[in-house]
């Protein structure tokens, strides 16, 4: 099977010569995956985030949201470790007990009002931190936008997750399930200017992603491209 991907994504890339973007070889693929995971979103995804956004009180969204923060809070907590960022943290320790304890188990953000606020810190900005390029860019079924180092971070952020520890299995992939419709349902109204806006919306979500995660890795402090871990000449 990985045999064969690597001979599709090969094929992609080669027979695809209007594809000139250094920072996409695998375009042909990535299109081609970006409008299966675009018909899959329209057809069911995107119609159940609707859903969950008519019925669920916006106090509940918020809540189911905090939760799930909370949680991805303790995963920053082993990266910003692995960073050497130890006041970040520190301050990410005490925002999880916090929010643990006064916040009925991260259901209310009661640390940000108190000076903690959150550092999103994944396993994909560690391996940027310490000089990974990002490598090609990558469209991942159902997962979306992501490049090369971000999926290898995705394993380990899996491997780390809190939620993967729980039992039995069916409470666990409940919990994946209910985490991601959350995540869907707090990015309809951005979906929207997407389909309003962008005249490409492969590109523009591209772009998008490769700026964000450029900014994440740098804590939104990035370096001229060509002096950056990210520029052009980096991407393998």
């Amino acid at each position: 099977m990985a045999v064969m991907l690597s001979v599709m994504l090969a094929g992609c890339a080669a027979t695809n010569p209007a594809y000139d973007d250094p920072r996409d070889p695998l375009e042909g693929y990535n299109r081609f995956m970006y409008d299966v995971n675009d018909k899959l979103d329209r057809a069911i995804i995107k119609p159940l985030a609707r859903g969950y956004k008519a019925v669920v009180p916006t106090p509940v969204d918020a809540g189911i949201s905090n939760f799930f923060n909370n949680l991805d809070d303790i995963s920053s907590i082993l990266n910003n470790l692995l960073q050497l960022k130890l006041e970040r943290a520190v301050s990410d320790v005490g925002r999880v007990m916090i929010n643990t304890t006064a916040g009925l188990l991260g259901l209310v953000d009661v640390a940000s009002n108190y000076g903690y606020p959150r550092h999103n810190e994944d396993f994909g900005q560690t391996l940027g931190h310490w000089g990974v390029g990002p490598g090609p860019y990558f469209v991942l079924p159902i997962l979306g936008p992501n490049d090369i180092r971000d999926t290898l971070g995705l394993a380990v952020d899996w491997y780390t997750d809190p939620v993967r520890q729980v039992d039995p299995s069916e409470w666990r992939w409940g919990l994946v399930a209910l985490r991601g419709l959350d995540q869907r349902a707090d990015l309809l109204s951005a979906s929207k200017v997407l389909e309003e806006a962008a005249l490409d919306p492969y590109e523009f979500t591209r772009d998008a992603y490769l700026q964000k995660r450029r900014n994440d890795v740098y804590d939104n402090k990035p370096p001229p491209e060509e002096e950056g871990l990210d520029g052009p000449p980096y991407y393998y």
